[in-house]
């Protein structure tokens, strides 16, 4: 098995100005796919990110504030799964919740260094 992880990538839900009810629902289709891959054995962990944050850049260390202009998209959480390959992560995030709302899902996977 290898680790990859899923990055969310979309516009936030207040930007898209959700209901409470709206809200609601989503949260349960994200609850019921975080289960399914629960007895599945292979969710690792993951979490939602909030939309804004610092960033630390170049030789100066130049800290900025987020959300940053130059990203179009918003990294808005993560999940780290446990699968044979890019094909299974891919089968995995079919379920991701926000697809409909013109999300993505990023799949990458993890580099795994051995000590030496």
């Amino acid at each position: 098995m290898k680790d990859f992880m899923l990055l969310f990538l979309g516009p936030t839900y207040e930007e898209l100005g959700l209901s409470p009810e709206e809200l609601q629902e989503r949260m349960g289709k994200w609850f019921a796919w975080g289960k399914k891959m629960e007895e599945q054995g292979i969710l690792r962990g993951g979490d939602a990110l909030y939309g804004h944050g610092k960033r630390v850049s170049g030789p100066d260390r130049i800290v900025s504030d987020g959300p940053f202009v130059e990203s179009k998209e918003l990294i808005g959480g993560y999940y780290t799964v446990a699968v044979e390959n890019y094909e299974q992560a891919i089968e995995v995030s079919q379920d991701y919740p926000d697809f409909d709302l013109g999300g993505a899902v990023e799949i990458r996977e993890v580099v795994k260094f051995e000590q030496q």
